[in-house]
């Protein structure tokens, strides 16, 4: 190992498949955050997404042996986050709500606050939106989650919903649709 270089992602798996704990916390550091967002969109409150997320980097950890050597860890971790999830709400049979919140509010450090009347208005829009995301099914709105709200690339949101890439544009495009049509009956 090079003094002062940080480790690089493959290299943090190699180690976690070789039992190095450390490790593997460093993996779970660098995507928790992610993790609980896209966990928090499908069972829709914390404390499940929470409890999801941690279930699925215990299951992750101790299937570290079938994760093939040379892929991103990322969409690999975050698929086993959104089956989770997905068996979670399932099992306790809830269907909660969205909540764009989830995606985080806060503005980038410097910028400054907008008025009062700015503000009132980015309210108004961001509670017509939660609106519509609500109006629509959950696999519209996690599709949706995954590439505006969470940010994740095409080949990532496939590899955590577990469809092909294809899917992902064509479910992107008829929710993207979907909520238009939800904004425009709110509008």
């Amino acid at each position: 190992m090079v003094v002062g270089r940080p480790l690089t992602e493959h290299e943090l798996v190699e180690r976690a498949r070789g039992g190095d704990g450390t490790a593997y916390a460093t993996l779970v550091r660098d995507h928790e955050e992610t993790a609980f967002r896209i966990a928090y969109v499908i069972c829709g409150n914390a404390a499940d997404a929470e409890e999801a997320a941690q279930e699925a980097f215990v299951k992750a950890y101790r299937a570290l042996g079938r994760f093939r050597t040379g892929e991103p860890f990322r969409p690999w971790v975050l698929a086993i986050v959104a089956n989770e999830a997905r068996n979670r709400r399932r099992s306790a049979g809830r269907r909660a709500a969205l909540a764009v919140r989830a995606a985080g509010e806060g503005r980038p450090s410097g910028e400054a606050a907008p008025s009062p009347e700015a503000a009132l208005l980015a309210g108004e829009r961001r509670a017509m939106l939660v609106t519509a995301l609500n109006g629509l099914g959950e696999r519209d709105r996690t599709v949706i989650a995954c590439r505006y709200l969470l940010e994740l690339s095409e080949a990532e949101t496939a590899a955590a919903l577990g469809v092909r890439p294809g899917t992902v544009k064509s479910r992107l495009s008829r929710a993207l649709e979907r909520l238009r049509k939800e904004v425009g009956a709110d509008a």
